[in-house]
């Protein structure tokens, strides 16, 4: 591991920011529409990564409201705690509800050290109805290597509630999973190496930004703040950087400033559309070839009514109530617009408003679009 050392700003130092500076003033004048980010927006240092952690344990102090006795693990923890204890139970002597068995997960931050704290998130794994009100007693969480890296215990934190009486009942929220804030104590460090043999560093895109175009001009944009082959793109999502020498005992301080490196992140366009939720998301850089569409809005209205059937005075007929339905239907005079070949997506999106779509008409539309090869953008259905 490498540690920072005190130093003073040395002439490269102050000449990297400066040149960071005047490259972002430079892109921006020439692409004053395009968004602007951070290195470490779109990009992580490879070797520096979270870690899963996972275990199970025990929720005691219920009200009642725990596993029952056809969960037979809660009740196998409960004998196993005991005897660690010194205490010989069997199964048949556990009868209690106020206990239940329960799933740990935490994500474990990287550069955590011993003693440091973490959020735990508890999950029943039986059949209990609530963890209102219950404390963990201390568990281990492991890592897929099989070592233990933190315990857990504490009091619980359920953001619900359950109310039952004369068998009805009112419910807010989950009520069989809480949390432990700041409930986890790590026990051992996960080293971070994320400088390789050859004093080289590994840029690494986030899978949403990985991207060629992205690549070569991130590895640009390090080549001018400093020197020509400073950075080489070696796929759309790993650039690979040479450490400079007189950053050999500091790597903390030029991996800060590759940070701060702005570049300009080229994406596929796409539509994603809900129409569950009505929600229409279109990203910058969606175009369409100029296409004709007919849209017309379909309107059902459904009147209910009741008639009653009455039979004469003399005959052995019965009064009958017959439910009736009234169905209209109304179809707005189609409508042929005629949608050219947008370069920004504004203009899309005044298309689309001028025809009146609504959600659900712009997914059938897409759909069309897509279909007829007049979209140039992914498209997701959700």
């Amino acid at each position: 591991m490498y540690h920072k050392k005190p130093y003073k700003l040395s002439f490269l130092f102050i000449l990297a920011l400066l040149c960071i500076s005047l490259f972002a003033q430079g892109v921006n004048g020439a692409l004053e529409d395009e968004p602007m980010v951070r290195l470490k927006e779109i990009a992580r240092i490879k070797g520096v990564r979270s870690n899963q952690l996972t275990g199970y344990g025990l929720v005691v102090g219920l009200n009642g409201t725990g596993d029952s006795r056809r969960f037979t693990a809660s009740l196998q923890m409960v004998a196993s705690m005991l005897q660690g204890f010194g205490l010989q139970v069997s199964l048949g002597d556990v009868q209690s509800r106020n206990i239940a068995a329960v799933t740990l997960t935490a994500t474990l931050p990287p550069f955590v050290r011993s003693g440091d704290t973490i959020d735990v998130t508890v999950s029943s794994m039986g059949d209990a109805k609530s963890l209102v009100g219950g404390v963990l007693v201390l568990s281990p969480l492991r890592a897929p290597d099989g070592r233990v890296y933190a315990v857990a215990q504490g009091s619980l934190t359920v953001g619900g509630f359950k109310a039952e009486a004369a068998g009805s009942s009112v419910q807010k929220n989950q009520v069989t999973t809480g949390k432990l804030i700041n409930g986890a104590i790590i026990e051992q460090e996960v080293p971070m190496e994320f400088i390789n043999e050859d004093g080289t560093i590994e840029v690494v895109l986030f899978p949403e930004h990985a991207d060629f175009t992205t690549a070569a001009r991130l590895a640009e944009a390090i080549n001018r703040a400093w020197l020509p082959g400073t950075a080489l793109a070696l796929n759309a999502s790993t650039i690979k950087v040479n450490l400079p020498g007189s950053y050999k005992d500091n790597p903390v301080d030029f991996l800060s400033l590759i940070e701060e490196v702005p570049v300009i992140p080229d994406n596929v366009g796409r539509i994603v559309v809900n129409e569950r939720t009505g929600t229409v998301i279109i990203g910058h850089g969606v175009r369409i070839a100029t296409v004709a569409v007919s849209h017309g809005n379909l309107r059902i209205r459904i009147k209910a009514d009741i008639e009653i059937s009455q039979p004469g005075q003399k005959s052995l007929g019965e009064t009958v109530v017959l439910p009736t339905a009234e169905i209209e239907t109304e179809e707005d005079k189609g409508q042929i617009v005629v949608l050219k070949s947008r370069d920004c997506l504004e203009d899309l999106v005044a298309a689309l408003n001028g025809v009146g779509a609504t959600p659900h008409d712009i997914a059938s539309i897409f759909i069309a679009l897509k279909e007829s090869g007049a979209l140039y953008g992914e498209l997701i259905i959700e």
